[in-house]
């Protein structure tokens, strides 16, 4: 392979004298770099890298040893060979001024060509050299580094496994065992006795203590594959602890053969695995009940569609996703709860979030806990005297006002609906569709009751509804949401 040229400067401020040493070196097969002048030669090794440098001693302005001297301040060039030429007979003094300046050698006028070219050659053979130990050596270094920091990272999660497996056990979630297979000794560590709920100074580890600990099912599945020649096995198990608790365990082992192939030892790894059993019951559980709630939710959407009626397609809309919306707010107020019910404030304060009433609106009333299906239904009933209010009644009007009241005594809640200054209201002569929904969430669902006041300055409706019955789900035709949202109010 062809080696990579170096960089060779020379330097003399006479054209003719430049030109004798490109002559005699050109057979080196170097890059030669001619600077006519000490400054010259200088922005030069500032640009380029270079190997030797061929100085003439006697130059105007900067000499070479003057250009020397400011050479080896730079750190970059300390270690550059410096070849000085000089047409005068130097002194030993000189000499030794050139070698206190770096000059590396001394080549006299007239040049003997071949012995000028036998020292550059020496010396960029060894700037090559070294460069190709320095390469070398940042290789070497760069993989003492990787490989440095391949064992540190094996060492780190050799560490952390120990770490992970040393709290396992110390938490009682995994351990090891060993059992002879001819003899029928046993060998336990700590973590399983931990996982197994028994004690090392009380439990004689046997082959009859330890079977009476194992679900006799997982165990007779286990020996059997053994038999059957199997030499790696990995199962759940279940074990029964001395206090009759059952758990799950994930049970890895591993047979050990003699000559003739014959079993002589097992050895295995248990984990405690209960708690992520528990998770997946439940999981399935929320599962079940995921798909429960969605079928209700969907049944009381499709009585929404199929009961509601009005006289217009735009009616019948705005009439569907209102009590859609509202429908739909409670689910997320249950969500947030996981199911486990909603405050009936909050339930409030969901259907007045769509009006900018002010102060016409008073509430007054305990923290009340809703069962979901209370919940979802209760909140059906408020959203039609709410919607029914704004656009017939007290909040119809800036004048009108609105209380809301609510109190439980023995499990059961009552709540008042109080409007007053809202136009002029007249008892109708039969039911609405919005009464008949009212009357129907609050009675057939929920078990209370719903009673009217027609008041002529406002309506006062009054809601009672146990709190510990577990109310029916709704479902088609059960909860009637028919009709257009008016309570039937005639304006005098």
């Amino acid at each position: 392979m062809d080696q990579e040229k170096v960089n060779i400067l020379l330097v003399d401020d006479q054209p003719a004298k430049l030109l004798a040493y490109e002559v005699i070196l050109k057979d080196l097969g170097e890059n030669l770099v001619i600077a006519s002048s000490g400054r010259e030669a200088l922005e030069v090794l500032l640009k380029t890298e270079i190997a030797v440098i061929l100085v003439d001693v006697c130059m105007p302005e900067l000499d070479g040893f003057e250009l020397a001297a400011m050479i080896r301040e730079h750190p970059r060039f300390q270690k550059t060979a410096m070849i000085f030429i000089s047409a005068i007979q130097v002194s030993d003094i000189d000499r030794l001024r050139g070698y206190e300046m770096g000059a590396v050698d001394y080549v006299p006028v007239p040049v003997v060509p071949e012995v000028l070219r036998a020292k550059i050659k020496v010396f960029a053979e060894l700037y090559r050299k070294t460069r190709e130990l320095e390469r070398l050596n940042h290789e070497l270094e760069d993989r003492v580094r990787a490989r440095t920091a391949e064992l540190e990272s094996s060492t780190a999660k050799l560490r952390e496994s120990e770490q992970r497996r040393s709290m396992a056990i110390a938490a009682g979630k995994m351990g090891s065992w060993d059992w002879d297979w001819v003899s029928g000794d046993w060998m336990w560590d700590e973590g399983q006795y931990r996982i197994f709920g028994v004690s090392a100074e009380r439990f004689e580890v046997n082959p009859a203590n330890v079977q009476a600990l194992l679900h006799p099912d997982d165990v007779r599945k286990a020996i059997a594959e053994f038999n059957k020649g199997t030499r790696a096995y990995e199962t759940e198990f279940r074990i029964v602890r001395p206090d009759g608790e059952v758990r799950w365990c994930v049970g890895t082992a591993a047979a050990t053969v003699d000559e003739s192939g014959r079993v002589v030892r097992v050895s295995g790894v248990t984990v405690d695995i209960t708690e992520r059993k528990r998770a997946e019951e439940r999981q399935n559980l929320l599962a079940r009940e995921v798909d429960h709630r969605a079928k209700n939710a969907l049944a009381l959407a499709q009585s929404i569609v199929r009961l509601t009626r009005a006289d217009e397609v735009k009616d019948y809309v705005n009439a569907v996703e209102g009590r859609i919306n509202a429908l739909a707010r409670v689910h997320t107020i249950l969500s947030l709860s996981s199911w486990q019910g909603a405050e009936l404030s909050r339930l409030i304060d969901e259907e007045l979030a769509p009006y900018s009433l002010g102060d016409q609106i008073r509430l007054a009333g305990p923290e009340v806990q809703l069962l979901p299906a209370t919940a979802q239904t209760l909140a059906l009933a408020l959203h039609e005297l709410f919607t029914n209010s704004a656009k017939y009644g007290a909040l119809s009007t800036r004048s009108g006002r609105l209380a809301i009241d609510w109190r439980v005594e023995d499990e059961l809640l009552t709540l008042s609906w109080e409007e007053s200054g809202g136009p002029l209201v007249m008892a109708p002569k039969s039911r609405g569709f919005g009464t008949r929904s009212l009357l129907a969430s609050v009675e057939s669902q929920l078990g209370g009751q719903a009673q009217f006041d027609w008041r002529a300055e406002g309506l006062l409706c009054r809601l009672e509804v146990p709190l510990t019955r577990r109310t029916a789900t709704a479902g088609p035709g059960k909860f009637d949401t028919s009709g257009s949202a008016e309570l039937q109010r005639a304006s005098g």
